[in-house]
């Protein structure tokens, strides 16, 4: 097993943590094998356990959560290049070796053989890398010092930027300021061999075109894992036949490898034209230290290029994410996942604010439309006029005020999916123009004579009974049956309790506003025994209004909405428990003392209390006097 953890942010940045046959365990105590500064982390934060062959997260109750790919997870079976968030540190997991595609880049092919003249050294050889030879080089060569204090300047540089090519560029001008080369270039390998695909060169007058290496000088450096320095090349039989040193009269050149413990990284070359400029082998141990240094920092800024596309991929699907892990959630993501690849309408049931937009739009982007447009309309919101023109388009002077022709959303969304969000609030009559087109798949602009073919997915949305509709006769039966095909229905809130923390993690994680550091057990409390009629939508406010009004690094019970905190006893013990929780008792005695003198009437008990009547109903219900 080669699975390992790659830290690429946060105060452990840079470091590798292999996974074996032991749990590795992660938080800011010290007991952990990855022990990280950072109050936003838990002191057990969570912890990675083998199965078989893989590798289990499960979070220890942490008070800001654990993310797995940007979504708060409990539990979640790690798969390769998945990425953990834990507090202000993204750690990325991997099972396998990184494949990267192969390109090619302007390389002469001409064979090359070593010769004499030619000094070939591993990395590890290089006098700048071994303490005890600069210590004792120090006293008696200034060379040695000024070599080291342009090492120094190099490494400050290039650690300095965080984007591959001004790290390449940056070190390019640096090499050749401190080697007396004619030109210079970086080439970085990709692939599986490696091989050379992109080059950065840099001449000594500033110019930046290309120029050609020896392809087989490359391998050889590659397959070796060695640095070449190659003197008096001219009156070299053996390079003659090279194009690339023949062609261009080279005289000296120089090349050390960039690497990693991951493997070859790319070539940093340089050569001379001129038989006054020589090389030595001091130069090829400044090269090989110079390479030690810029491989890591190129090693970086390719791992963070990787990392901000993955984080702008997670952007990009965020909003369709279905966070949840209770029973009912998996089965209704099971349930999607089989539905998406098809193309068949599909009616999505439910509360309002259960999410079903957001199961709307994952339908759309697992399915092979995904690359076409998705395209909402609100039946609930449009005239029978209005919707006819919304979804159909019309034509110029179709009506008063039509003075040019409209694109209608059926014709937008070509190709693509159409979310039919409140279809139950549909007019009867454009109900049956709305059949045709799931019918026959071809519609017409209002006050057009052109039929038009319909290619879009229709997923459909509503809170509303259909079949109790269909029986007061505002809903069309034959409708009814186009639609509900693949009926599927979200659950509410209430009935996924489970889920609310993952949900708060989310969007707390998700506001672009105050960053905190998690919710306090109190506040996780009340947010799981309150019933949420308002369901997931209700439930991403109440966090919204305590991120905009709390001010602490935790979400406390205060910051929560008054409905919230109104509900059922406090499931605390703490100090804040009891403070909301008396504060409840003393609203149940004032309310059942106002009843009772109001021998029950919630009008005049609210008189009594000088509160609106439907306010007193919220918090009969909220504070679980309804029965009583």
């Amino acid at each position: 097993m080669h699975a390992r953890l790659i830290a690429i942010s946060g105060p452990l940045i840079g470091q590798t943590f292999p996974l074996g046959t032991e749990r590795l365990a992660l938080g800011r105590d010290y007991d952990n094998a990855v022990h990280l500064r950072d109050l936003s982390v838990s002191r057990h934060h969570c912890v990675l356990e083998p199965e078989g062959e893989s590798f289990r997260l499960r979070d220890l109750d942490s008070r800001c959560g654990t993310f797995v790919n940007g979504v708060p997870v409990r539990e979640r079976d790690l798969e390769h290049g998945d990425l953990i968030k834990v507090g202000d540190s993204l750690l990325l997991f991997q099972s396998r070796p990184e494949a990267i595609a192969d390109d090619t880049v302007l390389l002469d092919d001409e064979p090359y053989d070593a010769t004499a003249t030619s000094v070939h050294r591993v990395r590890g050889e290089s006098r700048y890398l071994l303490p005890e030879a600069i210590l004792a080089a120090l006293p008696e060569e200034a060379r040695t010092a000024r070599d080291l204090q342009a090492l120094l300047r190099i490494g400050n540089d290039l650690h300095s930027l965080h984007a591959t090519e001004p790290i390449a560029r940056r070190l390019l001008e640096l090499t050749l300021e401190t080697i007396p080369a004619e030109r210079a270039t970086v080439l970085l390998l990709e692939g599986a061999p490696p091989a050379p695909a992109i080059s950065f060169a840099l001449g000594r007058g500033g110019s930046r075109a290309p120029f050609a290496v020896s392809r087989h000088l490359v391998e050889r450096i590659v397959t070796e894992g060695t640095a070449v320095f190659q003197d008096a090349l001219e009156a070299n039989a053996e390079w003659n036949g090279v194009e690339s040193v023949a062609g261009a009269r080279l005289h000296s050149l120089l090349a050390a490898l960039l690497t990693t413990s991951e493997g070859p990284l790319g070539i940093l070359y340089l050569d001379t034209r001129d038989p006054g400029t020589r090389f030595d082998e001091r130069h090829l141990d400044l090269l090989i230290a110079i390479a030690g240094i810029a491989s890591p920092a190129l090693s970086n800024a390719k791992l963070l290029a990787w990392l901000h596309e993955e984080s702008r991929r997670m952007e990009e699907a965020l909003d369709s994410e279905m966070v949840g892990e209770s029973e009912s959630m998996k089965k209704l993501s099971a349930l999607l996942a089989r539905i998406a690849p098809t193309d068949s309408t599909v009616l999505l049931c439910g509360e309002s604010g259960t999410g079903k937009e957001v199961a709307a739009r994952a339908l759309h982007r697992n399915s092979p439309r995904s690359s076409r447009p998705f395209v909402p309309i609100n039946c609930a919101t449009l005239s029978e006029t209005l919707f006819e023109s919304e979804l159909f388009g019309h034509e110029r002077g179709a009506f008063t005020g039509a003075v040019e022709k409209k694109t209608g959303k059926i014709e937008v969304a070509q190709g693509g999916t159409l979310f039919l969000d409140e279809v139950g609030e549909l007019p009867i009559g454009t109900q049956a123009k709305l059949l045709r087109v799931l019918q026959e798949r071809e519609y017409e602009r209002v006050g057009g004579t052109r039929t038009l073919k319909a290619d879009v997915r229709v997923v459909a949305a509503t809170n509303r009974d259909l079949e109790q509709a269909i029986r007061e006769g505002t809903f069309r039966k034959d409708l009814f049956y186009r639609l509900n095909v693949f009926p599927v229905t979200l659950p509410p809130l209430r009935e996924r309790r489970d889920d609310i923390s993952l949900l708060a993690d989310h969007f707390a994680a998700r506001s672009k506003g105050r960053r905190i550091a998690g919710f306090t057990p109190e506040a996780r409390a009340c947010l799981r025994r309150y019933s949420w009629p308002g369901n997931v939508r209700e439930l991403s406010n109440a966090i919204e209004r305590a991120l905009v009004l709390g001010e602490g690094e935790l979400i406390r019970p205060e910051d929560l909405p008054e409905t919230v905190l109104e509900t059922g006893p406090a499931a605390s013990a703490g100090p804040v428990g009891h403070y909301h929780e008396s504060v409840n008792a003393f609203k149940r005695r004032l309310i059942l003392d106002a009843l009772s003198q109001a021998d029950g009437n919630v009008t005049r008990a609210a008189e009594r209390l000088d509160v609106n009547p439907t306010y007193l109903h919220r918090l009969i219900s909220n504070l679980g006097l309804r029965d009583r």
